[in-house]
């Protein structure tokens, strides 16, 4: 017979507590709130800066998405509570030191805000559909005449536009907040390695930045506006570049934990999805073709646009669903 000692249990599988409770849901939240302060951000930067007639796209048509994004960044939250009908309990009180009650109170601001703006520019988005897209304007001429049909309205409407600039002001800074939130929202949870950087809010920023720079160069008929955004998105790419490089040297320099966590992406389990998909596909091929396109190529430029908003989308799902993965124990 022969005899064995155990002293450990931690061959035994899920003996460990990982954390698998997020889903889809979170990672479509975080994509789709970043995506809302990047376009966000540009509408109001450029509108500050007296170019809205120049970056029509920018300034007026694609922050007509914002809401949209917003709407169904929440209702896939909303999905992921587990106390749904108590949601509204989040408004009844302001925690400084609590990421989640900061985000509420942005979300509160700037989901009316971005409807606001977006309204004070809906007779110049009908007046671009019937003149560039007949079909289109057909079939949304109803909205138009709903819309303007009461005075109460249309005073509203016009009284907003007076305000377009200091509602610009308030878009740029919210933008930014909304922007490192979504980052911040994962690093607040310390318990988990790979979350726990502060590189996570700058990066999550610079990404919704850039998925907003591919929504309205994709958006934009105008190509001096598309090659301005390319540019732009082009020095966002670099930047989001040197942030990855950054988080896993600062992994890879510190305790052993944060060096084990760094090899799930050198060699384990992540590594073939995050440096294809998210950092190859999604950054460094539509950087590729962007450069490109300076040099006197033609190029669609939906695929760039794509792409970058491809690599945004799986970087917050690899990172979620890594970042669970992550822990402390050995």
């Amino acid at each position: 017979m022969k005899e064995e000692i155990i002293v450990s249990g931690r061959m035994n599988p899920n003996i460990d507590p990982v954390l698998h409770v997020w889903h889809w849901e979170i990672p479509t939240y975080l994509f789709l709130g970043g995506l809302a302060a990047g376009i966000m951000f540009f509408a109001g930067l450029f509108y500050i800066q007296g170019k809205e007639n120049k970056f029509r796209s920018a300034v007026k048509f694609a922050p007509f998405l914002v809401p949209v994004a917003l709407g169904l960044g929440l209702f896939a939250l909303f999905l992921d509570l587990t106390h749904k009908w108590y949601f509204w309990q989040l408004y009844t009180t302001i925690k400084l030191e609590s990421p989640m009650s900061w985000g509420a109170w942005v979300l509160m601001i700037v989901t009316p805000l971005s409807i606001i703006w977006s309204l004070t520019y809906t007779q110049e988005l009908f007046d671009h559909w019937k003149m560039n897209y007949p079909k289109i304007y057909k079939r949304t001429k109803w909205v138009e005449k709903v819309i303007f049909k009461y005075k109460l309205i249309r005073n509203f409407i016009s009284g907003a536009a007076q305000q377009r600039k200091t509602m610009a002001w308030v878009m740029i800074f919210m933008a930014i907040i909304l922007g490192i939130y979504t980052g911040i929202l994962l690093s607040a949870f310390n318990a988990r390695p790979l979350w726990n950087t502060s590189i996570l809010g700058p990066l999550f920023l610079v990404s919704g930045l850039s998925t907003g720079a591919a929504i309205i160069m994709w958006l934009s008929k105008d190509s001096v506006e598309r090659k301005y955004f390319s540019r732009i998105d082009l020095m966002l790419i670099g930047i989001e570049l040197f942030l990855i490089i950054h988080m896993f040297m600062g992994f890879m320099a510190s305790t052993q934990v944060q060096i084990d966590t760094a090899q799930m992406f050198l060699g384990g389990e992540f590594t073939l999805t995050f440096w294809v998909f998210v950092v190859f596909m999604g950054l460094v091929l539509p950087g590729i073709l962007e450069f490109l396109e300076f040099k006197g190529y033609h190029l669609p430029v939906f695929i760039p646009a794509f792409l970058i908003l491809f690599g945004g989308a799986m970087l917050r799902i690899i990172m979620v669903e890594a970042g669970q993965a992550s822990r402390y124990l050995y």
